[in-house]
């Protein structure tokens, strides 16, 4: 039609154009009517996906590890949306060996105390003490509800009534695939396979997304009890939209698959069957209730009878029994002051101590401190239970001792008497592949855990620049679009000394070491300030540093000189008190190094008359 149009318009003007100067003529201009409309169309495929990013964004959503990353032990999440929070795990971890005279330790709360006004209440994936030892600290200071099974909640009861604050606090149970609603938020239980049972995994419904945590897991097709891992909803929520994946790092190093549970049972088949005339000693973590029933199977099939010792695996037990998790025939349970009234191969223990804990009841059987039982040939020991890392040093010296007495001793890889609760690399993978996470936070894991994980997770098709790798304190924020951390907030160890907690710090700790390297030395001195003399002393007390009787010429010139000390500031009218404790500690200091190539600490005391 165009075409038609332009010949018409060069007939009326007379003029002759060839048929491919016309058509030419008829493009170009057409070329220069469109042009607009080509610029406008690119603007608006450019601006279309911005845009629409822009509508996809939700309120945000702020992940807040305060433990549990870079370090084993002490999980505590917290999941923030607008204005409401709650928090995920409460947790403790053991003292380093740097951390001399520390009972526990648990996370730096100080973050929830400033938002307290937020706080909705605590969720709990299981009863491990690296997920609810913190508790009783925290609903001290918070009184919120908390929500986990009722074996998570048996376990934390027994805790809050040692704490005496059972009464005050509002336990809630739950069950898998049940919902609650903590504010904008809705936290899903989800059922997974651990070394504990009733572990559970967490779906939270934020206005951004489905944030997925998967608690500590494996993957058990053949569980001792409670039902195989909710793969089926996990996939379920996968295929609707799964935002973020929070996953357990701890066996991300590991290839292939965590074996059963039931493969320990097999292993305490034949070495029953290998230990038969003698009494058998069974060490193993107290809250694996999943170990401890096969034990009570095997002791039963073999007509012997079963003790326990441990304070915490006799508790475990009863709350086991009592709420229907562990299954003990009659008759089977005997008191352990009872073990010596029946023949050995008659007799089993169940002990606690698998680790080497210096009090626990396998470390004073070892040493021969134990009340009722005393471990000798006719025994034989099984240490079901791998060491955790730092702790090698205390089963070996367990098991050195065990074999001095006599006994026989199977400990790790020996028989498989232990498999990990946590997932491996394929596990993981399976994981990672039905969830489908638009992003990825490895969590529960020292540092190398987490960039392993990382690994695994990338191949499997997870984009590197959606994997977070964070610390305590990071804050993790998402609006459904993109993730990235925005800030931090206070975090930390918070050290517990008896009923101390919080009290002792760096500088404590740095005095206790260095009193425990190199000593102590007091120096008392008594002066008239009046006068200017020195009435009493100065003289030297040493506590740890050296036996004073051997070494007196040292302490006969260590007095002389604090004398010298302590005199040349009186005579030079030096009347601050801290002044001459300086001088004092700072002469003496010089000396006890130049002398013996140590430092410790020096204490100077002076009295006034």
């Amino acid at each position: 039609m165009d075409k038609a149009a332009a010949e018409l318009g060069a007939k009326k003007k007379g003029l002759k154009l060839p048929k491919g100067r016309a058509r030419a003529a008829v493009s170009s201009k057409n070329k220069k009517a469109e042009k607009p409309f080509i610029k406008q169309d690119k603007v608006e495929k450019q601006e279309r996906p911005a845009q629409e990013r822009e509508l996809r964004r939700k309120t945000p959503v702020k992940i807040i590890p305060l433990g549990g990353l870079n370090e084993i032990g002490k999980n505590f999440t917290v999941i923030e949306c607008s204005n409401d929070m709650f928090v995920i795990d409460c947790g403790l971890a053991f003292p380093d060996s740097e951390m001399l005279g520390i009972d526990i330790v648990i996370p730096d709360f100080s973050y929830v105390e400033k938002n307290i006004e937020k706080l909705r209440g605590v969720v709990i994936t299981h009863g491990h003490e690296d997920h609810i030892g913190g508790l009783p600290f925290f609903l001290k200071r918070f009184n919120v509800p908390v929500y986990g099974t009722p074996l998570t909640l048996g376990l934390l009861e027994g805790k809050l009534r040692e704490h005496e604050i059972l009464d005050s606090c509002k336990l809630c149970t739950v069950s898998p695939r049940q919902t609650v609603k903590l504010g904008c938020m809705a936290v899903e239980f989800i059922r997974v396979n651990h070394s504990i049972p009733d572990s559970v995994g967490l779906a939270i419904h934020t206005p951004a997304g489905v944030i997925i945590h998967t608690g500590d897991f494996k993957v058990d097709y053949t569980p001792i009890q409670g039902g195989i891992i909710d793969l089926a909803r996990f996939a379920e929520l996968g295929n609707k939209g799964v935002l973020a994946l929070m996953s357990d790092s701890t066996n991300s190093e590991r290839p292939g698959f965590t074996m059963s549970e039931r493969k320990v049972g097999d292993s305490f088949e034949k070495l029953f069957a290998k230990a038969d005339g003698k009494r058998v000693i069974i060490a193993t973590f107290a809250s694996n209730i999943h170990r401890i029933q096969q034990i009570v199977n095997q002791a039963d099939a073999t007509g012997r009878k079963l003790a326990v010792s441990g304070r915490s695996m006799v508790n475990v037990i009863n709350v086991g029994m009592e709420l229907g998790y562990l299954k003990v025939p009659d008759g089977l349970l005997v008191d352990i002051d009872q073990v010596g009234q029946y023949a050995p191969e008659k007799m089993c223990i169940v002990t606690t101590g698998s680790q080497g804990e210096p009090m626990s009841a396998l470390t004073r059987m070892a040493m021969g401190e134990h009340r009722q039982v005393s471990v000798n040939p006719h025994d034989f020991v099984i240490i079901s239970a791998k060491p955790i890392p730092g702790n090698e040093i205390f089963v070996t010296r367990v098991v050195n001792e065990l074999m001095k007495l006599g006994s026989e001793v199977v400990y790790e890889d020996m028989y498989d008497v232990h498999v990990s609760g946590h997932a491996c690399q394929e596990e993981q993978k399976l994981m990672l592949s039905i969830i489908k996470p638009r992003f990825f936070i490895p969590v529960h894991g020292e540092y190398k855990h987490l960039i392993k994980h990382k690994a695994t997770a990338m191949s499997v098709g997870i984009p590197e620049d959606r994997i977070m790798i964070a610390d305590i304190g990071s804050v993790i924020e998402t609006d459904g679009v993109d993730m990235k951390i925005t800030g931090t907030v206070p975090a930390g160890k918070v050290m517990v000394d008896g009923l101390g907690v919080g009290d002792v710090g760096s500088i404590v700790l740095r005095d206790r070491k260095r009193l425990a390297q190199d000593g102590l030395i007091i120096a008392v001195a008594t002066i008239d300030r009046d006068e200017g003399i020195i009435l009493a002393g100065p003289d030297v007390v040493s506590r740890g540093f050296v036996y004073v009787r051997e070494s007196e010429e040292l302490m006969d010139e260590a007095k002389t000189l604090l004398t010298d000390a302590l005199q040349e500031c009186l005579d030079n009218g030096v009347h601050e008190w801290n002044a001459i404790k300086n001088r004092m500690k700072d002469d003496l200091s010089d000396y006890i190094y130049r002398r013996t190539k140590r430092s410790p600490m020096i204490l100077p005391i002076i009295m006034e008359i």
